[in-house]
């Protein structure tokens, strides 16, 4: 870390990328985030290290050199022309770090890479700032899932000086959220407040509020599961650098945010309209779109978010709400035929 943050002092276009998003501070500030930057050539890390007395297998074993295909016995750096983000564990620890492409990256060159897993690190298992946060969640701050490490940044960023107990931003470590990580949501003090997710509006942020809903869910979460919803193209660290942003963040996330189940019906109804694009224009297409979104009624935390649910898609559909009701009843008695076939002389469990 010492190293990458060094690199950072010397390096005016990465400290200006930060600074025009809005995260000058941590440029200004070593700590607690101690952002860095990788710099750009083959081997830069490596050759330092090297000097310093570590061995192939110790930069390998870390996750910060990799052998090329062309020659094994050469070794380059793993992350190069990437402003840098550590990952910390419970404890404390560095024990990875998120690399994001740095300005002056051109084309095909991914956004984000993320350490590899090694014998201290599992990418499945660790939410980015919870270590740099421990007072902010120990206070029970609402619990907010983001994309990356610069939206966790303006989230914290935004409550820096407000003197407000409000939202904590954590991030999956460069992959899909896992059950694990929902887990720890879940265990967090504030999440009985509830866990908002505050994804891209656009296609991967749908997908990854649809996939937070079905890890966040079960077990019965601890409180409400939501979405705070942005305009398309914004997320978190875009909404930061807006005039009064900081204040538009903080109301994005604790006064507009909305079940995240309506959110779920919103995406599931998109996609089939997207694959099937007259789906809507004929009572038979409706009764489809009714029939294929009815289940998520049974996913609801409580009867009357089921019963918002069924308007929605009502709503939505353009179906009467009678006809939702029997298609409601219909995937009910379906449901309750298989469960019965298989439990026989069990106790059937209750929907809420």
């Amino acid at each position: 870390m010492t190293y990458y943050r060094t690199q950072l002092t010397r390096a005016d276009g990465p400290r200006a990328y930060l600074t025009e998003r809005g995260l000058g501070v941590v440029v200004q500030r070593e700590w607690p985030w101690r952002v860095g930057y990788a710099p750009p050539g083959w081997s830069a890390l490596t050759d330092h290290l090297r000097a310093a007395g570590f061995t192939t297998e110790d930069l390998v074993g870390a996750g910060l050199s990799t052998r090329t295909r062309t020659d094994p016995d050469r070794l380059i750096d793993v992350f190069r022309d990437r402003v840098m983000f550590p990952v910390r564990d419970a404890a404390g620890h560095a024990v990875a770090f998120l690399g994001r492409s740095g300005p002056g990256s051109g084309e095909g060159i991914p956004k984000y890479i993320n350490s590899p897993g090694t014998a201290i690190y599992d990418k499945g298992q660790l939410l980015f700032g919870v270590a740099e946060q421990q007072e902010r969640i120990n206070a029970r701050w609402t619990p907010v899932l983001v994309e990356g490490p610069a939206d966790v940044l303006a989230v914290w960023l935004s409550y820096s000086r407000s003197g407000k107990t409000g939202a904590v931003a954590l991030a999956p470590c460069g992959t899909m959220l896992t059950g694990r990580q929902a887990a720890s949501l879940r265990e967090l003090p504030g999440a009985t407040q509830g866990i908002v997710a505050a994804f891209d509006a656009d296609p991967a942020g749908r997908d990854a509020v649809d996939r937070a809903w079905q890890l966040l869910r079960q077990p019965r979460p601890p409180g409400p599961l939501l979405t705070a919803e942005f305009v398309a193209g914004a997320d978190p660290a875009d909404l930061l650098r807006r005039p009064n942003g900081t204040a538009q963040l903080r109301t994005a996330l604790q006064q507009r945010a909305r079940p995240m189940l309506g959110a779920v019906v919103d995406h599931r109804l998109t996609q089939l309209v997207r694959r099937h694009p007259r789906l809507l224009e004929d009572i038979d297409g409706r009764c489809t779109a009714v029939r294929l979104l009815v289940p998520l009624l049974f996913e609801a935390m409580s009867p009357d978010e089921a019963v918002l649910v069924a308007r929605q898609v009502a709503t939505q559909t353009g179906a009467a709400v009678d006809t939702v009701a029997m298609a409601a009843l219909a995937h009910l008695e379906e449901a309750l035929t298989v469960l019965d076939a298989g439990n026989v002389g069990r106790t059937r469990p209750s929907l809420w």
